[in-house]
Formats: structure tokens, C-alpha cells, sequence
């Protein structure tokens, strides 16, 4: 039986994957609680919120600190913290909605979508180039204007691409990870869906998910449960907020700047798992390598690993594929991740940077060894 098929069956039976018993289940929770706690110990805090599911059942969940300093509100699941990068794989999943209706293909030239673009090898990079982060675009945002990194859009942001006038490779022959590349998908799902990127997403994607607390941050926008980002001052030798709320290029939002919480999330998962929002091919498509990340990668390297559209994979000898998707910006850090061979779902949404997340991610893993949620 080849993987595909395996992955098929245990997505639609999931009672077919390892389970572990009730004893089993309660030292894993306490495994779990025992390694975050080790770090928000402090209840007065910046924190963080803790989610695995298996088999859509909670078999850990902890919150931890403080989601706002000032007012000493509590984390809880349903805080809202800025998902930041995780949002990468919700502007994929509009354009692979997009391509299983045939308004556009994967294999399109970046220059059909944008004219505007002058330089000839937009005509070489394509969307599939764009959503696995092998475009060779430069991240050449203007970075000297304070205002512009707090404030600009997605459309603004990318302005630099009109004039553009190299490449740092050939496309499709490295990875590289930019944001600017992502926040082109603001304007192709416009001019393609003939709708603002907002609307579209929240008929087509949130609401599709019953994800009916997750917004797009915007500078006046009340988004309720608001959970805010720290730094450690070590002048001052306490935690601070950053300024503007968060930090820099904030407001753009195919890339980033999604506010999600823990509870709203899993819906998010189990639309993902159940085809609500694509089909079976391009959930295949989004989760399979394209790209393995070099040791010397700014930004996404771990072992073993690679990118698909909108998610990272890590296919680790002797385990089965894990998919995920990290973010971080603002003193925000962020994991999303997912066993789908197992039917694992692990969250870990936290309101500081000062902390190790892969290195706490992975002795949580660790721990599912035991109970088979790994295996291949």
C-alpha cells in the first residue's frame, strides 16, 4: 500500500490510526504541561495558549500568562493572537481554490496578473514559483521610511516590483523565504474573484471553516479577546509591547497580520481535514515538498524539511510527514502544525519571542513517540 493511499485512509478513517489509552493519554497531558510550563511559569506574564487534538479529541490543552500586560487579562482559547505568517497558507488555499475552479492556473506567469510589471522574467515566474517561495523575487521593500514598514499595505509593499530589475536566482531553482511574494496574492485574488481580498476570504474561506472570530488586523478595528506581543526589555528587565500595536509591515495581510485564536483554529483544521474549503488534490498539492530549505536558510530551516504551498513538511527518517507553519512578528510566535497521517493536530500560540519554539515544538513530539503518532 503506497503512502498517498495510506494518507487518504487515515484522513477519512481515523479511527484506523494508533490510539493510546486513557492512562497513556494522561501522562502525555502531563508531559506536555511539564515542558511549557518549565517556561510560563510566571502567571504574570506574557503566555501562551497549548492545543493537541487526536482524532479531533483534546488530549492536552493548557494556557499559560498573560494576554495583555496592561489590563492582566488571562490567555485563554479564545484569545486572539496575530498568527503572522500561518497566514501564508490561507491566502494558498484562495488561490488553489481559484485554480479548481479554472480562473487561473498555478503554471500562470506572474505578468498576467500584473501587467504593470515591466522586467521580462515576471513572464518566467509563475504562481506555483510564488506559493513555494522559489519566485528568486529580492525582498527589496523600502525599509529606511519607519512609517512605510508600520503602514504600508499589501499593495504598497510590493510597489518595488514595477521597476525591478533582477533576480537573486533563477526561479524555481532555489528557496528563499520573502514575504513581498505572498502579499502579491492580496491582488491576484482581486482581479481574479473580482471581490476585495477581504470579502472574498470571508465568504470563501473563514466562513466556509466556521471560523466567525478570525480578522485581518487593521490599525482602528476592534478585534475582540486581543492578545498583544512582548520583547524583554533587559534595560529595564521587564517585558515591553511593541509599538503600533505590533511591529513592522503589520498591516499587509495575504502574508500575515491574521488574528486567530486556539478554538477558532481547530475549525480551521478540521476544514482543511474534511475538504470544506478544497478538494483532495490540492490539499495533496499544498502538502507535498517542493522545495527542500538549505541549512543556511534566513528563515524555516529545520531538519529534513521542505515547502509545499503555504505549509511547511518535514519528513523526518523513521516518522511519518508533519505539516506546519510557523509565524512571527511583534513578539508574536507561532506554531501550527499537524501529524495527517495520524490525525494529530498540535497548536502553540504564544505572546512573547524570548523562547526556544522549535526546541519546545520538538520535545513535544518527542513525547508522542511512544504512542505511535509518529509512525510511518
Amino acid at each position: 500500500m503506497n503512502m498517498k493511499l495510506i494518507y487518504i485512509l487515515a484522513m477519512l478513517f481515523p479511527f484506523m490510526a494508533n490510539s493510546a489509552n486513557k492512562d497513556e493519554i494522561r501522562q502525555f497531558d502531563a508531559q506536555v504541561d511539564s515542558i511549557f510550563s518549565a517556561v510560563y511559569f510566571d502567571a504574570n506574564q506574557p503566555g501562551a495558549a497549548v492545543l493537541i487534538m487526536k482524532d479531533w479529541k483534546i488530549v492536552s490543552n493548557h494556557c499559560y500568562g498573560i494576554a495583555d500586560i496592561e489590563t492582566q487579562i488571562p490567555v485563554t482559547n479564545n484569545t486572539n493572537f496575530c498568527i503572522a505568517s500561518v497566514s501564508k497558507q490561507f491566502a494558498a488555499v484562495a488561490i488553489l481554490q481559484l485554480a479548481q475552479q479554472g480562473k487561473l492556473s498555478l503554471n500562470d506567469p506572474i505578468s498576467k496578473f500584473f501587467p504593470e510589471f515591466k522586467a521580462p522574467f515576471f513572464n518566467t515566474i509563475t504562481l506555483h514559483h510564488i506559493l513555494s517561495h522559489t519566485s528568486g523575487i529580492p525582498d527589496a521593500r523600502l525599509r529606511n521610511d519607519r512609517n512605510f514598514v508600520l503602514y504600508s499595505t499589501d499593495v504598497e509593499s510590493v510597489g518595488y516590483m514595477k521597476t525591478l530589475n533582477h533576480l537573486n536566482f533563477t526561479p524555481g531553482t532555489q528557496y528563499e523565504y520573502i514575504n513581498p511574494t505572498y502579499q502579491l496574492i492580496y491582488q491576484i485574488v482581486e482581479r481574479v474573484s473580482g471581490s476585495p481580498f477581504e470579502q472574498y476570504m470571508k465568504k470563501n474561506v473563514f466562513s466556509r471553516a466556521g471560523m466567525k472570530h478570525t480578522i485581518y488586523f487593521e490599525p482602528d478595528r476592534d478585534i475582540k479577546h486581543l492578545a498583544h506581543g512582548y520583547a524583554w526589555d533587559e534595560d529595564n528587565h521587564k517585558y515591553a509591547e511593541y509599538d503600533y500595536g505590533e511591529e513592522s509591515f503589520f498591516a499587509t495581510k495575504a502574508d500575515g497580520a491574521l488574528y486567530s485564536s486556539i478554538n477558532d483554529f481547530v475549525k480551521w483544521e478540521k476544514a482543511l481535514a474534511k475538504l470544506k474549503v478544497w478538494n483532495v488534490a490540492s490539499r495533496q498539492m499544498a502538502y507535498s515538498r517542493k522545495v527542500t530549505i538549505p541549512s543556511d536558510a534566513e528563515y524555516g530551516y529545520q531538519p529534513y524539511t521542505g515547502y509545499g504551498y503555504g505549509f511547511f513538511i518535514q519528513a523526518m527518517p523513521g516518522r511519518c510527514p508533519v505539516v506546519y507553519h510557523t509565524g512571527d512578528n511583534g513578539g508574536f510566535t507561532i506554531y501550527a502544525g499537524k501529524v495527517p497521517l495520524h490525525n494529530v493536530v498540535f497548536l502553540f500560540f504564544s505572546t512573547r519571542n524570548d523562547i526556544d519554539r522549535m526546541q519546545l515544538v520538538n520535545a513535544v513530539y518527542e513525547k508522542m513517540e511512544p504512542l505511535g503518532w509518529l509512525r510511518p
